[in-house]
């Protein structure tokens, strides 16, 4: 079932509201997500599931659930509230401590709880950073051979997407969901744009800029991305040879 697409007016950003809800095999997990999303919802309730910004946040960490801006805030107050309580329950009934001690442990561990998912995201998003930008330069070179075989952009970027998805699955995941959002009516300069929002990378900037620049000028897509794949390989191999020549320095 191809998931209904739509944009925030005000902020250009991919919102995806029938996307599922973030689930785990099991009945127990699926329990207890709902159970952290309740929580999420009651502690936060100013807060919009629908909020770009926040969507955003989430959206480059591939997390597209419906419920996992709720789940994330449960998941910080619960771990707020259990790190602190499992603290006061070793203490109680096996190390007595100083009430002062046991106070400050218990604050310290509920900082811990509360900014522990936000590191957990912030890794997840760089790991997956990293892994979009490792498969992007095959992407690019695939797209090129397809365009240039004679495909239009539309059926490039599809056959791309399928042809990444094991090789570099986040990568034709997301190239997916471009495919999607053009098949569902949305503009190619406003899907384009949403996917340089979602994968935050500066080469997938700039050949978002390029394509609509392309696309408005009424230039040459083929060429277009054969400048651009050939210009990209040779700052890429300018890059490794800074890096090659700093190995010396580094040693010593």
């Amino acid at each position: 079932m191809i998931e209904k697409i739509h944009s925030s007016e005000s902020e250009g950003v991919l919102i995806e509201q029938d996307a599922p809800p973030v689930e785990l095999s099991g009945g127990n997990g699926s329990v207890f997500l709902r159970f952290l999303s309740a929580i999420g919802g009651k502690t936060n309730p100013g807060r919009s599931v629908a909020d770009a910004d926040i969507k955003l946040k989430f959206l480059r960490a591939g997390l597209r659930g419906t419920n996992v801006p709720t789940v994330f805030w449960g998941t910080k107050f619960f771990l707020a509230i259990a790190f602190p309580t499992a603290f006061l329950m070793v203490v109680v009934f096996f190390k007595p401590m100083d009430s002062s001690h046991t106070i400050l442990g218990s604050i310290f561990l509920a900082t811990i709880g509360l900014f522990l998912p936000d590191v957990w995201l912030r890794f997840r998003t760089s790991g997956r950073k990293e892994r979009l930008a490792r498969g992007f330069p095959d992407a690019l070179d695939l797209m090129v051979v397809c365009v240039e075989a004679g495909m239009g952009l539309d059926a490039a970027i599809s056959r791309v997407g399928e042809e990444l998805k094991l090789s570099h699955p986040d990568l034709g995941k997301e190239l997916n969901l471009l495919n999607l959002e053009l098949r569902a009516g949305k503009s190619r300069q406003a899907a384009l744009r949403s996917l340089s929002d979602r994968m935050d990378i500066d080469e997938v900037s700039s050949l978002v800029t390029l394509l609509i620049q392309t696309d408005r000028f009424g230039t040459s897509v083929a060429q277009a991305l054969r400048v651009f794949s050939d210009s990209f390989r040779t700052a890429r191999y300018q890059k490794a040879e800074e890096i090659a020549a700093k190995i010396g320095t580094k040693l010593i």
